[in-house]
């Protein structure tokens, strides 16, 4: 596997000038969110390329991989979704019409609550996130093929500690803005 690191890339083009024009600035935080943003662009680039080969975008994909992965009977509210998912409720809900639609989902009343309607896999809807999360996980391990197995596992619990620091300036965030600070 080649290491491509060495090269200049546009992060590094960034950092420099703006070292260049602004020395007194530390930009670093560039390198690591800059590329974590261009990285997510392009994957979800990729992800689009064969989500359409199913008639899915990232949002129905995230839905059903939610339902898929919930267990039988595969189904959740609205609001469960939306909890668990990259969605709003509204979202959701939007969603949800269009895979219903599809016959991906179908809207099922619960007997003792006729106000609760849970979005269910149906049979179609389970066979296409089947296929279509096999595709996904193979092109998502060909997509980080150029690292190695201990690279991967590096990376994925830096990133869970960059995500819980983000988390943390949000939280702090949210309460310095709550006290009038």
């Amino acid at each position: 596997m080649p290491d491509d690191t060495t090269e200049d890339d546009a992060i590094d083009r960034i950092l420099a000038d703006w070292l260049r024009e602004r020395p007194d600035l530390d930009a670093s935080s560039i390198g690591v969110l800059g590329r974590l943003l261009r990285l997510a662009n392009q994957v979800r680039a990729v992800e689009s390329s064969y989500f359409d080969e199913y008639g899915l975008t990232l949002a129905s994909f995230d839905v059903l991989a939610n339902l898929r992965r919930s267990g039988p009977p595969h189904r959740k509210t609205a609001g469960e979704l939306a909890t668990s998912s990259m969605l709003t409720t509204g979202g959701i809900t939007f969603r949800l019409d269009r895979m219903e639609e599809q016959n991906l989902i179908e809207r099922v009343r619960t007997r003792e609550d006729r106000r609760v309607v849970y979005a269910q896999l149906t049979a179609h809807g389970k066979a296409v996130i089947d296929e279509a999360l096999g595709k996904h996980l193979d092109k998502q391990r060909q997509m980080l093929s150029g690292l190695s197995l201990s690279e991967l596992d590096q990376l994925a619990a830096l990133l869970k500690k960059a995500e819980a620091s983000v988390v943390a300036f949000d939280v702090n965030a949210t309460e310095a803005v709550g006290q009038g600070s």
